[in-house]
């Protein structure tokens, strides 16, 4: 029987760049054990942030972090107030070397594994059902675009003597072509009757040859829904600008007016 092997992984070198970028020789195996004690940290004590993913690019007496978050105002806190004491934090586990942190956006929550999966843990853990959870993400995953989902789920499901595991799957996800981006995670739920696991296949398209996968980032400024209702003059604007209702009935009897 076949052994399956993570699709992230099996792409690094080919259309996905390392996590950790730096390189060592003596103190190789000191800055790897302080990249996953950063890691642990950052997902540890900013589970609320909902991380994604953790890059780290180390220089002479620098680390530079870089946190893709589904929210990263949790991150940064009340005027800075959060993202300051993870710095020093860091600092520390980094021993002394100054930590510069950059925080960014993902732009589509539906379309990253690792969140996906999250999402299914929390709603197991909660008692839902796992066949309406894993379709539901399905669903959602689709219609942002993606190009096929896979996900699994196992363990004592429905609270059941013996463990199994179940899953759905929709559109293409080609686990052997190089060039597809997949993305993959796999998470734990804590439920009463025990550990499930829960894993999560994304097929996101495929990447042209010589290019690597580019993480895309949310627009900057945040939601500009208002900006465009602004714009559509809707009734939204009517109600907060009266001024708007006089201009209109002032030039609507000057129009009478002149047709008398």
């Amino acid at each position: 029987m076949g052994q399956k092997v993570n699709p992230v992984g099996l792409r690094v070198g080919i259309i996905r760049d390392w996590e950790s970028r730096w390189y060592a020789e003596k103190e190789f195996g000191n800055l790897l054990h302080e990249d996953h004690e950063i890691r642990a940290y950052i997902f540890k004590n900013l589970k609320d942030a909902y991380v994604s993913r953790v890059e780290i690019e180390r220089y002479k007496n620098r680390v530079d972090i870089i946190i893709r978050t589904a929210r990263p105002g949790v991150v940064i806190g009340v005027n800075g107030s959060n993202i300051e004491k993870v710095k020093a934090d860091l600092s520390k586990i980094s021993k002394g070397n100054s930590v510069q942190i950059k925080v960014l956006e993902v732009a589509n929550p539906d379309l990253d594994a690792h969140l996906v999966a999250r999402n299914i843990a929390e709603q197991l853990e909660q008692r839902a059902s796992f066949r309406t959870t894993q379709k539901r993400a399905i669903q959602r995953t689709m219609r942002s675009g993606a190009k096929g989902i896979k996900t699994a789920v196992s363990g004592r499901l429905g609270g059941a003597d013996m463990a199994r595991t179940e899953g759905y799957s929709e559109g293409v996800v080609p686990l052997h072509t190089l060039r597809s981006d997949i993305d993959y995670a796999h998470y734990e739920a804590m439920t009463q009757f025990g550990i499930l696991g829960v894993k999560v296949w994304i097929c996101r398209g495929e990447v042209l040859p010589g290019q690597m996968v580019q993480e895309p980032e949310a627009p900057k400024g945040g939601n500009d829904r208002g900006q465009r209702r602004r714009r559509r003059g809707g009734r939204d604007n009517q109600r907060r600008n009266p001024n708007n209702r006089g201009e209109q009935k002032a030039s609507s009897e000057s129009s009478e007016q002149g047709g008398n």
